[in-house]
Protein backbone atom coordinates (compact mmCIF):
# COMPACT_ATOMS: atom_id res chain seq x y z
CA UNK A 1 0.00 0.00 0.00
CA UNK A 2 0.55 3.64 -0.55
CA UNK A 3 1.66 3.96 3.82
CA UNK A 4 -1.03 6.52 3.65
CA UNK A 5 -5.15 5.81 4.28
CA UNK A 6 -6.11 6.40 0.46
CA UNK A 7 -5.70 4.12 -2.31
CA UNK A 8 -3.33 5.19 -5.34
CA UNK A 9 -3.66 4.58 -8.53
CA UNK A 10 -2.16 5.49 -11.67
CA UNK A 11 -2.05 4.88 -15.36
CA UNK A 12 0.89 4.64 -17.37
CA UNK A 13 1.28 4.15 -21.58
CA UNK A 14 2.71 5.49 -24.73
CA UNK A 15 0.75 8.57 -26.47
CA UNK A 16 -2.42 7.87 -27.97
CA UNK A 17 -2.85 4.67 -25.91
CA UNK A 18 -6.25 5.67 -24.51
CA UNK A 19 -5.22 6.14 -20.67
CA UNK A 20 -7.24 9.00 -20.31
CA UNK A 21 -11.07 7.46 -21.42
CA UNK A 22 -9.70 4.77 -18.82
CA UNK A 23 -9.17 7.09 -15.73
CA UNK A 24 -12.56 8.47 -16.77
CA UNK A 25 -14.46 4.83 -17.02
CA UNK A 26 -12.53 3.97 -13.76
CA UNK A 27 -13.99 7.40 -12.10
CA UNK A 28 -17.47 6.22 -12.93
CA UNK A 29 -17.22 2.98 -11.64
CA UNK A 30 -16.19 3.92 -8.58
CA UNK A 31 -18.41 7.04 -7.85
CA UNK A 32 -21.12 4.36 -8.58
CA UNK A 33 -19.43 2.24 -5.82
CA UNK A 34 -19.83 5.16 -3.11
CA UNK A 35 -16.45 6.42 -3.84
CA UNK A 36 -15.67 10.29 -4.30
CA UNK A 37 -11.99 9.53 -6.16
CA UNK A 38 -9.68 12.91 -6.71
CA UNK A 39 -8.09 13.05 -11.07
CA UNK A 40 -5.25 14.73 -11.56
CA UNK A 41 -2.44 14.46 -14.32
CA UNK A 42 1.02 14.81 -14.75
CA UNK A 43 2.30 17.18 -15.75
CA UNK A 44 -0.11 19.60 -14.90
CA UNK A 45 -1.67 18.48 -12.00
CA UNK A 46 -1.40 21.84 -10.28
CA UNK A 47 -0.85 25.71 -11.29
CA UNK A 48 2.62 25.36 -11.29
CA UNK A 49 2.47 22.03 -12.74
CA UNK A 50 0.52 23.99 -15.84
CA UNK A 51 3.35 26.03 -16.44
CA UNK A 52 5.83 23.23 -16.40
CA UNK A 53 3.91 21.33 -18.97
CA UNK A 54 3.47 24.33 -21.48
CA UNK A 55 7.31 24.56 -20.43
CA UNK A 56 8.70 20.78 -21.12
CA UNK A 57 5.97 20.11 -24.09
CA UNK A 58 5.15 23.00 -26.29
CA UNK A 59 8.40 25.23 -25.61
CA UNK A 60 11.58 25.85 -26.87
CA UNK A 61 13.99 22.56 -27.37
CA UNK A 62 16.16 21.80 -24.67
CA UNK A 63 18.12 19.04 -23.20
CA UNK A 64 17.18 15.51 -22.03
CA UNK A 65 18.61 16.18 -18.75
CA UNK A 66 16.74 19.54 -17.99
CA UNK A 67 13.67 17.50 -19.37
CA UNK A 68 13.82 14.98 -16.69
CA UNK A 69 14.47 18.22 -14.34
CA UNK A 70 11.53 19.69 -15.18
CA UNK A 71 9.02 16.47 -14.77
CA UNK A 72 11.17 15.97 -11.79
CA UNK A 73 9.63 19.69 -10.66
CA UNK A 74 6.10 19.06 -11.40
CA UNK A 75 5.95 15.22 -9.67
CA UNK A 76 7.55 17.19 -6.67
CA UNK A 77 4.55 19.51 -6.18
CA UNK A 78 2.05 17.16 -7.30
CA UNK A 79 2.48 14.71 -4.93
CA UNK A 80 2.93 17.63 -1.64
CA UNK A 81 -0.16 19.60 -2.81
CA UNK A 82 -2.34 17.30 -4.47
CA UNK A 83 -1.83 13.38 -4.09
CA UNK A 84 -0.54 13.24 -0.24
CA UNK A 85 -3.46 15.38 0.89
CA UNK A 86 -5.29 13.48 -0.63
CA UNK A 87 -3.97 9.97 0.23
CA UNK A 88 -4.58 11.90 4.08
CA UNK A 89 -7.84 12.21 3.60
CA UNK A 90 -8.81 8.28 2.60
CA UNK A 91 -9.79 9.71 -0.92
CA UNK A 92 -8.93 7.37 -3.85
CA UNK A 93 -6.25 9.07 -6.12
CA UNK A 94 -6.14 8.36 -9.89
CA UNK A 95 -3.42 9.74 -11.60
CA UNK A 96 -2.73 9.72 -15.35
CA UNK A 97 1.34 9.43 -15.50
CA UNK A 98 3.53 9.29 -12.65
CA UNK A 99 7.10 8.63 -12.09
CA UNK A 100 7.10 5.64 -14.15
CA UNK A 101 6.28 7.56 -17.18
CA UNK A 102 9.53 9.86 -16.38
CA UNK A 103 11.78 6.80 -15.85
CA UNK A 104 10.78 5.22 -19.05
CA UNK A 105 10.41 8.67 -21.36
CA UNK A 106 13.99 10.11 -19.89
CA UNK A 107 15.89 6.86 -18.56
CA UNK A 108 15.02 4.86 -21.61
CA UNK A 109 13.40 7.07 -24.58
CA UNK A 110 15.83 9.91 -23.71
CA UNK A 111 18.96 7.29 -22.50
CA UNK A 112 19.84 8.99 -19.47
CA UNK A 113 19.12 5.64 -18.07
CA UNK A 114 16.63 4.03 -16.08
CA UNK A 115 18.24 3.87 -12.66
CA UNK A 116 19.38 7.68 -12.41
CA UNK A 117 15.92 8.84 -13.62
CA UNK A 118 14.70 6.42 -11.12
CA UNK A 119 16.54 7.94 -8.48
CA UNK A 120 15.15 11.34 -9.18
CA UNK A 121 12.26 10.42 -9.49
CA UNK A 122 11.82 9.37 -5.99
CA UNK A 123 13.66 11.95 -4.92
CA UNK A 124 11.19 14.26 -5.80
CA UNK A 125 7.64 12.03 -4.34
CA UNK A 126 9.91 11.36 -1.29
CA UNK A 127 9.49 7.98 -2.23
CA UNK A 128 5.79 7.26 -2.94
CA UNK A 129 4.46 4.46 -5.21
CA UNK A 130 1.30 3.59 -6.27
CA UNK A 131 -0.19 1.07 -4.81
CA UNK A 132 -1.58 -0.21 -8.59
CA UNK A 133 -0.10 0.96 -11.86
CA UNK A 134 -2.14 0.21 -14.78
CA UNK A 135 -0.01 0.16 -18.18
CA UNK A 136 -2.40 0.42 -21.02
CA UNK A 137 -0.26 -0.93 -23.81
CA UNK A 138 -0.08 -0.15 -27.97
CA UNK A 139 2.67 -0.21 -30.58
CA UNK A 140 4.00 2.93 -31.34
CA UNK A 141 2.72 2.74 -34.82
CA UNK A 142 -0.67 2.37 -33.34
CA UNK A 143 0.03 5.74 -31.35
CA UNK A 144 1.26 7.46 -34.13
CA UNK A 145 -1.63 6.47 -36.45
CA UNK A 146 -4.39 7.45 -33.45
CA UNK A 147 -2.38 11.50 -32.37
CA UNK A 148 -2.80 11.79 -35.84
CA UNK A 149 -1.58 15.58 -37.49
CA UNK A 150 -1.15 16.99 -33.40
CA UNK A 151 1.91 16.62 -32.25
CA UNK A 152 3.66 17.40 -28.73
CA UNK A 153 7.25 17.81 -28.24
CA UNK A 154 7.40 14.27 -27.15
CA UNK A 155 4.30 12.57 -29.33
CA UNK A 156 6.87 13.73 -32.38
CA UNK A 157 9.61 11.81 -31.40
CA UNK A 158 10.30 8.77 -33.88
CA UNK A 159 8.60 5.61 -33.59
CA UNK A 160 12.28 4.23 -32.02
CA UNK A 161 12.22 6.44 -29.36
CA UNK A 162 8.37 5.27 -28.23
CA UNK A 163 8.92 1.21 -28.87
CA UNK A 164 12.03 2.03 -26.58
CA UNK A 165 9.12 3.81 -24.26
CA UNK A 166 6.90 1.08 -24.41
CA UNK A 167 9.87 -1.85 -23.97
CA UNK A 168 10.05 -0.03 -20.63
CA UNK A 169 6.91 -0.30 -19.07
CA UNK A 170 6.82 -3.92 -20.02
CA UNK A 171 10.27 -4.48 -18.23
CA UNK A 172 8.83 -2.23 -15.45
CA UNK A 173 5.79 -4.60 -15.36
CA UNK A 174 7.94 -7.83 -14.98
CA UNK A 175 9.34 -6.67 -12.12
CA UNK A 176 6.82 -6.45 -9.91
CA UNK A 177 3.67 -8.20 -11.40
CA UNK A 178 1.59 -7.87 -7.72
CA UNK A 179 1.78 -3.79 -8.56
CA UNK A 180 1.15 -3.68 -12.10
CA UNK A 181 -1.62 -4.78 -14.85
CA UNK A 182 -0.87 -4.63 -18.43
CA UNK A 183 -3.88 -4.10 -20.53
CA UNK A 184 -4.66 -3.96 -24.30
CA UNK A 185 -5.12 -0.89 -25.51
CA UNK A 186 -6.03 -1.85 -28.74
CA UNK A 187 -9.35 -3.68 -26.95
CA UNK A 188 -12.71 -2.60 -26.29
CA UNK A 189 -12.68 0.28 -24.09
CA UNK A 190 -15.40 -1.30 -22.32
CA UNK A 191 -13.39 -4.40 -21.99
CA UNK A 192 -10.47 -2.89 -20.72
CA UNK A 193 -12.11 -1.13 -17.84
CA UNK A 194 -13.72 -3.96 -16.83
CA UNK A 195 -10.14 -5.67 -16.61
CA UNK A 196 -9.04 -2.91 -14.93
CA UNK A 197 -12.20 -2.96 -11.98
CA UNK A 198 -11.41 -6.42 -11.45
CA UNK A 199 -8.30 -5.74 -10.04
CA UNK A 200 -9.33 -2.12 -8.52
CA UNK A 201 -11.91 -4.06 -6.75
CA UNK A 202 -9.72 -6.53 -5.27
CA UNK A 203 -7.25 -3.64 -4.27
CA UNK A 204 -10.22 -1.71 -2.25
CA UNK A 205 -11.16 -4.97 -0.75
CA UNK A 206 -7.51 -5.26 0.71
CA UNK A 207 -7.69 -1.43 1.94
CA UNK A 208 -10.87 -1.93 3.78
CA UNK A 209 -10.17 -5.45 5.14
Amino acid sequence: MSGDRGVFIAFEGGDGAGKSTQVRLLADRLRGSGHDPVLTRQPGGTVLGRRLRDLVLHGDPMSPRAEALIFAADKAQHVDEVVRPALTAGRVVISDRYTDSSVAYQGAGRELGADEVHRLQMWAVDGLVPDLTVIVDITAEEGRRRRGEVHDRLESEADGFHEAVRSHFHALAATAPDRYLVVNGTGDPDGVADDVWARVRLLLDGAAS
